[in-house]
């Protein structure tokens, strides 16, 4: 049977959170206490302190340096899409436009394929992804071997489709990867909605 311990850990517990100066107050025990270390055996209280700072200064330097290159690819991704959208509001004509759309996006992210498809009521094939993928307006994630070949004329790893306005007519603004994992539901979807915003206003005057 497990003894009870003559005092109650609890207690205890509360009252040093409560009272945080305590072993400043009595510093002998720092030095006196031990703890139970896997790797090397009993350590001191204040090697412990020591080692858990060390792992929590490492821990917030990995965190800065994804937040670094977070920062930088999100600036990248700026200037691009500024860049870009200079190119398309330049655009004539339909032909122009595609062009600029496809190569931009193809150079900077290479992706492999970029279209904008419109889609006709008689085409059954087209009118499903409309309806069935593009309800809420976008769609990022793999599709079937005939979504792919009826959109793209081959199989795709992962794609990024979204609903153009109605001024635009029904037509699918769409973009795909080799990678099947590039592309997923939970993805952000900013820059193609800039994107999207900056086609709904060009189209319907070319």
């Amino acid at each position: 049977m497990k003894q009870q311990p003559p005092f109650d850990e609890i207690l205890i517990r509360e009252y040093l959170l409560d009272n945080p100066d305590f072993f400043s107050r009595y510093p002998e025990l720092l030095l006196a206490m031990r703890i139970p270390h896997a790797e090397r055996g009993a350590v001191s209280l204040v090697e412990r302190q020591q080692e858990s700072l060390r792992q929590r200064v490492s821990q917030l330097e990995e965190e800065i340096t994804s937040l670094l290159s977070m920062a930088s690819r999100n600036e990248q991704i700026y200037m691009f899409n500024s860049a870009l959208s200079m190119q398309m509001l330049k655009c004539d004509d339909m032909g122009e436009l595609r062009q600029v759309l496809s190569s931009g996006l193809k150079e900077q992210f290479q992706f492999s394929h970029v279209r904008l498809i419109t889609v006709h009521d008689i085409d059954s094939e087209l009118s499903q992804i409309w309806r069935k993928r593009l309800d809420s307006g976008y769609y990022f994630g793999r599709l079937t071997n005939e979504e792919s070949k009826r959109l793209f004329g081959s199989e795709v790893g992962s794609v990024a489709l979204s609903r153009l306005s109605q001024e635009c007519g029904q037509v699918i603004f769409a973009i795909a990867s080799s990678d099947p994992m590039h592309f997923h539901p939970d993805m952000d979807h900013l820059l193609l909605s800039q994107l999207k915003q900056l086609l709904d206003h060009q189209l319907p005057k070319i």
